[in-house]
């Protein structure tokens, strides 16, 4: 492609200063297309035009480029808090731009003699109240305040009905309140409620807990048994409340950031944890407009995220930063507090960021595969492969194997609602030479479909083989020399071959008369055909990895060191098996006596590594 004549970028080049600044590119109808920022601008700009090695979108972008404004500043940091402002107001074309709430949502306990409980969104004022969170979504905090009204009975009234009730309202006869409203409770149990309340807000459940059984044994001594059976009911909710809420052993305010980029979308899972109490998790999604990487958008979120909101004293990222220097100091100017950035952790910070990332894998895996994307892609599917119509089913195949062991084979089923998974299955490929792909192939489509041949109505009507020419071309044998083609006559079969690099977004997609068929990166129906291959290959690497796990499992506790006879019978008999074992995590394992975190760790990598 080449570059738009109209800009004379050598001539601008000539102008542009080495300082610190922020940049507008313009197109021809003056609307600014991206925003960037610079430790040196002339450097920064000059990179755009280079000769050799812009990628396809860094092109595309040049050759939309009427003009070019640039703003210098003081220092980095300067520029990186106006080029933030400057994205958030003129949302440009090229630029990411998070979409987030105003404000999330606390909870408040307001200042009065009976404190009110209440949902407050805004800047937290300490005169109006005390506040809880934030909490990441309305759904965790509605989970929330809910059992705070069931075990600790708090009003949510507003105070002129306060003021002017005679009679109690339904709050007070489901027990969700005390009826201060008429007098059913005084300043002093109810300062109680707020107290205990407190307690639990803060994470302090299990010393509330070991204070509710100290009362509920005193009503018992003194005979007051239907106060200790309230206390008791009280105990047992608190205990099944604090069992789903995820209190940790850290002190202070933490964010934990994690990302996850496939198929030029991404997840950003923000985990926050407020005074040792995980108040829950929220994923932003986004599609990458430029080259980009997973370090580049925590980068961009992070700015975009703390302009809104407050920063919190620690904030925990899935992976190491270029410029964490220059984001915590513009986090400074912006929080005026410090806030410590943090990639390399280890222990219960490990733990937590490896939640997160997992979270963020699992959370895009689904937005991909969600219905509104599916649409789109499945139309786009009908127009580039030329079908009759969207496909009612799609099957894709893969094969799995180490260096020919434990060879498995995957079929994926989709329809126009996304994955079918109760109609996936698993093939055990035998009696081959082992890392023959092509005999795999024949083998799992002649068992596929031998049993179909006569059945139009349980074929599908597209296949995708994850592979080049070859499986392709055995696909077409197995299906002609089972006269498939011929039952289901607007079957279509099309193979996926690596690309460039075996890089993702680059692949070939061959058709029944082994050519090759060009897309565009960015075509719904490529990312449609990436992301079924990609479930193929999981669900087959899967099966692999279990077929080969079972080969080798005899004995595995016995060649874990520290694990003697003992200890190896009481695990167990306290998992129920081999199985049970297999499937419990590190802080289960902890749990058996005489087993550490590292010996727990052993038998956790043995089953998983």
């Amino acid at each position: 492609m080449k570059q738009q004549r109209d800009f004379d970028h050598k001539g601008f080049l000539a102008t542009v200063s080495s300082k610190p600044g922020v940049y507008r590119m313009l197109d021809r109808h003056d609307k600014v297309i991206y925003v960037g920022k610079a430790k040196n601008l002339k450097k920064r700009l000059s990179s755009y035009f280079r000769k050799t090695g812009l990628s396809t979108r860094i092109i595309s972008l040049v050759n939309n480029i009427n003009s070019i404004e640039v703003i210098n500043t003081r220092t980095e940091s300067e520029a990186l808090l106006l080029e933030n402002d400057l994205i958030k107001n003129l949302n440009p074309r090229y630029n990411i731009l998070f979409r987030d709430d105003k404000s999330y949502p606390y909870i408040c306990l307001s200042n009065h003699d009976f404190p009110r409980l209440t949902v407050f969104r805004g800047k937290p004022d300490r005169r109006k109240g005390t506040f809880y969170g934030p909490f990441p979504s309305a759904g965790s905090i509605r989970y929330t305040i809910n059992h705070v009204q069931r075990m600790f009975q708090l009003r949510n009234c507003e105070d002129s009905a306060l003021s002017n009730r005679t009679r109690a309202c339904l709050q007070y006869q489901i027990k969700r309140c005390t009826g201060p409203c008429v007098g059913h409770t005084d300043k002093e149990s109810y300062r109680l409620q707020i107290e205990q309340a407190q307690m639990f807000l803060e994470g302090k459940s299990n010393e509330l807990i070991d204070q509710q059984i100290a009362l509920m044994e005193k009503y018992s001594k003194d005979l007051e048994f239907e106060q200790a059976a309230q206390i008791r009911d009280r105990i047992e909710t608190l205990r099944r409340v604090t069992e789903k809420q995820f209190v940790t052993d850290f002190n202070g305010d933490i964010d934990i950031i994690a990302c996850e980029l496939r198929q030029d979308f991404s997840c950003i899972q923000l985990f926050m944890i407020r005074n040792g109490t995980s108040l829950g998790n929220k994923p932003f999604f986004n599609r990458a407009k430029l080259d980009t990487d997973p370090a580049s958008l925590i980068e961009t979120f992070i700015m975009q995220h703390y302009s809104n909101h407050p920063a919190p004293a620690e904030i925990i990222v899935s992976h190491d930063l270029e410029n964490t220097e220059l984001l915590t100091e513009s986090l400074h100017l912006l929080s005026h507090s410090r806030v410590r950035i943090a990639h390399n952790v280890r222990g219960k910070r490990q733990r937590a960021l490896e939640s997160a990332i997992a979270n963020a894998k699992q959370a895009l895996e689904s937005y991909l595969l969600s219905a509104s994307l599916l649409s789109k892609r499945f139309q786009n599917l009908v127009e580039v492969l030329h079908l009759e119509g969207p496909p009612e089913r799609i099957e894709c195949f893969d094969i799995s194997h180490t260096m020919g062991e434990s060879t498995r084979a995957s079929c994926v089923v989709f329809g126009k609602e996304g994955a079918i998974k109760n109609e996936y299955r698993r093939y055990n490929i035998n009696d081959i030479q082992p890392g023959d792909d092509y005999a795999a192939m024949r083998q799992v489509l002649d068992r596929r479909y031998s049993k179909r041949q006569n059945s139009p109505e349980q074929l599908p009507d597209l296949i995708l083989i994850d592979g080049g020419k070859g499986q392709l071309g055995v696909a077409m044998d197995v299906l002609e020399s089972l006269n498939i083609l011929n039952v289901k006559e607007n079957l279509r079969v099309f193979g996926i071959a690596k690309g460039v690099e075996r890089r993702a977004g680059y692949e070939e997609i061959i058709d029944e008369e082994m050519t090759a068929l060009n897309f565009p990166m960015d075509s719904p129906a490529l990312l449609l055909i990436q992301q079924i291959r990609d479930e193929a290959h999981r669900f087959a690497i899967t099966g692999h990895r279990q077929a080969r796990a079972k080969t080798r499992r005899k004995s595995r506790l016995e060649e874990i060191p520290g694990i003697g006879i003992k200890k190896r019978q009481l695990l167990l008999n306290t998992f129920g098996g081999l199985q049970g074992v297999q499937a419990a995590g590190v802080e289960e394992l902890m749990q058996i006596k005489g087993i550490n975190r590292e010996t727990a760790q052993a038998i956790y990598d043995t089953f998983h590594g």
